[in-house]
């Protein structure tokens, strides 16, 4: 698959400007965990190294364990610890294989002058939504969207791998694995299938990148195909991710945009 060419321009912007947003991530100190110990997921809202503010369970509007078996529990209020920085999910494992845990967050809304606005999308890699402005002549239009988060993570649990990583949990976007993380190693590739209301999102741009030893690795970015799916190399060992927003223009007397984030992380040995 070709890769996106990152121009300068996008690179001295997200150097250069203030942080909009915030990506979710669910990540864990490994991603491989010992049976009938208890771990804790970190809900990281900032970036992949550093969260920033504690997520709140009344902000969810889904949380869900997916077992090695395949059955679904939904964890409570009391499951969710915090400190001034970040949320932990905890719960212990049970089975052996791999779980899939999933996390989806309500809307809430956001206004940007248009220069910021215009900045924004392409640092975020929503470059299409630039080109409808100027296509349109709105680039002097201020914005008020909308956005919501579903976040997704696998990990292993023993030494057995099972079917559970690609299950699908109905998000409104989403990332399915085509293949079992955890049996890939360094220098494979990975199918991830891109999914918007259950259905493949063609042409949509994805970023992945990881982690290891603590400093940040082999980011790219590239377009799904025809088929809503990106092929990853896994160039290093690590924790990876993988994230996209997807943004559309709406009929809403008050809101002009509505954009919807996916994330998905796993580790590669």
């Amino acid at each position: 698959m070709k890769k996106k060419k990152i121009t300068p321009f996008v690179i001295i912007s997200v150097l250069a400007m203030p942080v909009f947003a915030h990506d979710l991530f669910l990540k864990l100190d490994s991603f491989f965990v010992k049976l009938n110990q208890k771990i804790s997921i970190s809900v990281m809202n900032g970036t992949f190294q550093e969260s920033e503010g504690a997520v709140t369970f009344a902000r969810l509007t889904d949380l869900s364990v997916v077992s090695p078996s395949g059955s679904v529990s939904h964890p409570v209020e009391t499951d969710l610890t915090k400190n001034e920085t970040t949320a932990f999910l905890n719960f212990v494992p049970k089975e052996v294989g791999n779980y899939v845990v999933g996390i989806s967050t309500t809307w809430r809304e956001n206004a940007l002058k248009a220069q910021e606005f215009n900045e924004y999308l392409p640092a975020e890699g929503i470059p299409d939504i630039l080109e409808k402005r100027k296509r349109d002549g709105e680039l002097e239009k201020d914005a008020r969207y909308r956005y919501s988060k579903y976040v997704k993570t696998i990990f292993q649990a023993g030494n057995k791998a099972t079917d559970s990583y690609k299950t699908v949990l109905g998000y409104a976007v989403e990332m399915v694995p085509q293949q079992n993380p955890y049996m890939l190693k360094k220098g494979s590739s990975l199918d991830i299938l891109c999914l918007k209301d259950g259905k493949p999102l063609a042409g949509q741009i994805v970023t992945t990148g990881y982690e290891t030893a603590g400093r940040m690795l082999g980011e790219t970015s590239a377009r799904t195909d025809k088929d809503g799916m990106l092929k990853v190399k896994l160039s290093g060992s690590g924790k990876w991710y993988a994230k996209f927003i997807n943004m559309v223009k709406i009929d809403d007397p008050k809101l002009n945009y509505e954009s919807k984030w996916a994330t998905l992380t796993f580790e590669i040995k």
